[in-house]
């Protein structure tokens, strides 16, 4: 299981992978917040439930046609999209490295 609170020392890090401007007050507001909201997963997580209970992704019953199947289609004219690129590189869009942006490796 996860930490019990969100430490500032971990915040400051997530917050410098996520490359965000907070300033000091909106860290701690937000820190806060994010504390309420693992507070309340752990509460829901200590709910007895019966074994019995079927799994759902959701709370209602889906009525109705079935899921489309999920079919891949290419688009016809990726050359478009790609000419709005700010960058490409061997006919793909180029995006900075991520892990370099963050700092190096967690």
């Amino acid at each position: 299981m996860g930490p019990e609170k969100i430490t500032p020392e971990m915040f400051n890090r997530l917050v410098a992978l996520a490359a965000l401007g907070l300033d000091e007050s909106e860290a701690e507001y937000l820190r806060e917040e994010l504390n309420h909201q693992l507070a309340a997963v752990k509460e829901l997580s200590e709910i007895q439930v019966d074994p019995d209970v079927e799994e759902k992704p959701h709370g209602l019953d889906c009525l109705g046609a079935e899921p489309r199947p999920d079919e891949w289609v290419a688009f016809p004219n990726p050359e478009k999209i790609l000419a709005l690129a700010p960058e490409t590189q061997d006919g793909m869009i180029a995006v900075p490295d991520v892990a370099k942006l963050g700092g190096g490796a967690a």
